[in-house]
Formats: structure tokens, sequence, C-alpha cells
């Protein structure tokens, strides 16, 4: 077997775990536990100095960051359509993904852990506050697009295919919920993450983390 991926269960690393289990290839799913530091061992920086997941392994060479991740397993699995044959489609996809990666991500972590940003717990508390709330507006552009995408008929969000911005779009509507905010509030990407999670391969990814999609409890 030469695909193993470094994951953990709730990460982005649900991205490429979801691609994976759809392309239908055998790899090897290696549960990293971050909340016991299982990502900042020496063995585990043997293979990621960053400390980081996910990371890809395919034969000797070892992959990591989403995007690149995402490029290669669509380069590798080109049966699967991850990404837009047209080229323009291809680059808007890649450019919501890195908006997501770059940006939305980034947003949350100051939500879940605002203590990697400071030591006072007051100003972890701005930060926190601050941040959920620009979260809330992030999502609501991703209910936009999954808006658009229903409206004109595309079943996913980078087009025909199941990809990754579908998979994030799991991952980051689920973090809203830690973050404060209703998935039920953002109904037509709430509707899209549901059918998603029904796909057979997302599911199996899904299991495996064992998920659930709706986190969010009321005030």
């Amino acid at each position: 077997m030469t695909l193993k991926l470094y994951f953990a269960p709730g990460a982005c690393s649900f991205v490429p775990h979801s691609l994976l289990e759809t392309t239908g290839e055998p790899f090897e799913p290696i549960l990293v536990k971050l909340h016991k530091g299982e990502n900042q061992t020496p063995e585990y920086k043997a293979i990621n100095p960053r400390g980081q997941v996910p990371v890809l392994i395919d034969g000797g060479e070892v992959i990591t960051q989403i995007v690149a991740i995402v490029s290669h397993l669509d380069e590798r699995f080109p049966q699967c359509d991850f990404l837009p044959r047209e080229p323009l489609a291809r680059t808007r996809v890649l450019e919501t993904l890195a908006w997501m990666n770059n940006t939305v991500h980034p947003t949350f972590t100051h939500v879940f852990m605002p203590q990697k940003f400071t030591g006072d717990a007051q100003a972890q508390a701005e930060i926190k506050k601050f941040n959920a709330a620009l979260y809330g507006s992030m999502l609501g552009e991703i209910e936009a697009m999954a808006a658009k995408a229903a409206e004109e008929g595309r079943p996913y969000l980078g087009g025909e295919q199941f990809g990754p911005l579908d998979a994030y779009a799991v991952t980051l509507l689920r973090w809203g919920g830690f973050a404060g905010h209703d998935p039920q509030g953002f109904p037509a990407l709430w509707a899209l993450v549901q059918r998603v999670a029904q796909l057979p391969a997302v599911a199996r990814a899904i299991e495996r983390e064992r998920l659930q999609l709706n986190v969010y409890k009321a005030a």
C-alpha cells in the first residue's frame, strides 16, 4: 500500500480523507490525536516538521498542505474529476479552496484556540468573540455559493462532481457550531452538507472520524 494519510478527526484533513475514500483505491488512514499532542512528538515531526495534519505519503513522497494534497490527488486520480478540467473553472475552484484554507480556516482557529495568539484571558475572550462574528459572515459567503449552485442546477460547489470544496464545506459548517452558529441558519449550505454526507465515500470518512454534523448548542 503506497498511500498513507495522517488525519485528525474533525480537522481539515477531512478533505483529503473524503477524496481518498472517493477514489476507491486502498490507503492507510493513520489517526493523529491532536488533543494528546501526538502531532508534536519527535516521531511525527520527523514526518512533518510543522506538526500539522493532513500529511499524505505517496510512495516515498511526503506531501503537506491542503491545496498541494488536493492538486496531487487530482493528478493521480484524474478519473475522479476532483478539479474541473476546463482551465478557468479549475482556477476558480482552486481560488475558493485557497480562500477556505488561508482565510476561513484561520479565522476559526482564532475562535477555537485564542490562546495561540495571546496569554491574556480577557484578550482571548475578545479575540474569540470578534472572530466568531467574522466566521459567521464567511459562512454566509459559502451559503451564497451553495445557493447559486442550486439555482444553476449544479449538484456541487465546484460543478458536476464531488470535490474538495464540498468536503471543506462540511468541515467549515460543522465548525460553525463550535463558533455559535446554527448550521440550519444557512439553509442552502446545510442542505448541501447533508447531501454530501450521504455519499458513500464521504459517509465512510465521517464514520471513521466519528463526526456529528451539527454540534451547535443554543446558549
